[in-house]
């Protein structure tokens, strides 16, 4: 009987146990479902098969997506990243769109937003899945060519416009080295050597890649003149006759000519845009939108005659420089070639860059336009012309009109040409040292015979044009 109570005690303690478990494991009515969420992995991201919808252009806001393929998903879901910035070129993000990732192979999506700074590769460095690796996207360059700059106004504006084009195909770090303060130590940086960035601003042509070049030669295109022979048309030649001196010698060619802007391109502010080399520095000033000054400006070249470069012959890129100034002299009398003549031997030009006298004489030498006849005044002022006609025609026609009222009080002269004669203009500026100055209250020219430095069984010439007036302008 005892031993049946005690049974009956442990069957009713076992049934009231089993209560309690069952109970322990129902689902009370405030309990919450606990999921416990998979982090996305992938065994493989594959950047170099990148498919990206739509290209980006330098300078112009962009929208698209970058869309990189994976394998090894493990079907898991995930969030919106954050914005990667480019590198390389810079002004772009890409941000990973949020989505659930395949089991198996599959592809996630990166929207891509952002202004490029420069033409050439944007790439993103991406982690993702536990896997990391970089892709590209390719920046195509802004337009280049005048067509579009040439509708918009002024000249002025045409090369503002043409230089901002040029500006977007570049690199933060090469707009830094192109764009410069406006000073007066930047703006005497000019040279007729060819010593490259030593002694000038700016970016090597050489060190631009063929959109960028193409960029920079319209700014040139836009700001020079047009007529043949003249204004780009020489400024190419003469980057020809470099170019062909480089196949004589080391240290030449046209990637050696450089393009800086001192001050920021604008139709409202001052700024002067730099175009130089070995034998040519244009400085031109631009102020609210006007050409306010075109000097100084050198013009030199080596061969001085006909000469043959990448299958294209040239006859004589600054000719028309040297004859206006035989025309000039063989115009004079007897009388007047007496007086024009001085006794000064020269090497060079008085006014080249680095020169410990490179300030204008006090006083002017020669003889007097005023007292010439009136045929050897108009040569005068012709001889002028090929130096002005390297500007645009508003500009030249603009200064054509300052150095005609001064005509009168403008002095011509030269020295050397020991073996010219009076009426035959083909006998003057002939030989080394053969020198000629036209020295008027605002315009400076000079024009000089050398030896050939690299072709020495020839002479070369160089030549430089100043403003007493307008050099430096403001600064």
């Amino acid at each position: 009987m005892k031993r049946f109570k005690l049974y009956t005690v442990a069957m009713m303690f076992s049934m009231l146990s089993g209560i309690v478990v069952f109970e322990s494991c129902k689902k009370k009515s405030s309990d919450t479902t606990t999921t416990t969420s998979t982090t996305a992995s992938i065994s493989t991201l594959t950047c170099s098969s990148v498919a990206v919808a739509a290209t980006p252009t330098s300078g112009t806001a962009f929208t698209g997506t970058a869309t990189v393929p994976y394998t090894g998903g493990n079907g898991a879901t995930y969030s919106a990243g954050t914005a990667i910035s480019s590198t390389g070129v810079t002004g772009l993000t890409a941000t990973l769109n949020a989505g659930t990732l395949a089991s198996g192979a599959g592809s996630i999506t990166y929207a891509v937003s952002g202004t490029p700074a420069s033409s050439g590769t944007a790439s993103f460095a991406i982690t993702f899945g536990g896997q990391s690796c970089s892709f590209t996207i390719t920046v195509n360059a802004a337009s280049t060519g005048t067509t579009g700059c040439s509708t918009s106004g002024t000249v002025a504006s045409q090369v503002v416009c043409a230089a901002n084009a040029f500006l977007a195909t570049l690199s933060n770090s090469q707009q830094s080295s192109v764009v410069l303060a406006l000073t007066l130590d930047n703006a005497k940086r000019w040279s007729n050597l060819p010593c490259a960035l030593s002694c000038r601003n700016g970016l090597l042509f050489s060190s631009l890649s063929s959109t960028q070049l193409a960029a920079a030669k319209a700014v040139a295109k836009a700001a020079f003149g047009s007529t043949t022979g003249e204004g780009y048309d020489e400024f190419t030649q003469i980057l020809a006759a470099d170019d062909y001196l480089g196949t004589l010698t080391s240290g030449y060619g046209s990637g050696n000519y450089v393009i800086a802007f001192l001050g920021t391109p604008s139709t409202t502010g001052k700024w002067m845009l730099q175009i130089g080399g070995h034998h040519y520095a244009q400085n031109i000033t631009y102020d609210n939108g006007s050409v306010t000054s075109i000097t100084p400006l050198h013009e030199g070249v080596e061969p001085k005659g006909s000469f043959t470069s990448s299958g294209t012959t040239y006859t004589g890129p600054i000719e028309s420089e040297h004859t206006a100034m035989q025309n000039m002299l063989g115009s004079f009398t007897s009388t007047e070639l007496a007086s024009a003549k001085i006794s000064s031997t020269f090497s060079d030009c008085l006014l080249i860059p680095g020169s410990t006298t490179n300030t204008f004489p006090s006083t002017k030498q020669g003889v007097k336009v005023s007292t010439l006849s009136s045929a050897a005044q108009a040569a005068v002022m012709a001889a002028m012309m090929p130096w002005i006609n390297d500007l645009d025609a508003t500009s030249a026609a603009a200064f054509t009109t300052i150095y005609q009222n001064e005509l009168a009080n403008t002095y011509v002269c030269y020295s050397g040409n020991t073996s010219a004669v009076a009426g035959t203009a083909s006998s003057f500026l002939t030989t080394n040292t053969d020198y000629v100055r036209i020295d008027g209250p605002s315009v400076w020219i000079e024009f000089i015979c050398q030896t050939g430095v690299v072709i020495s069984s020839q002479i070369h010439y160089h030549t430089v044009m100043r403003d007493h007036s307008r050099d430096y302008i403001g600064l």
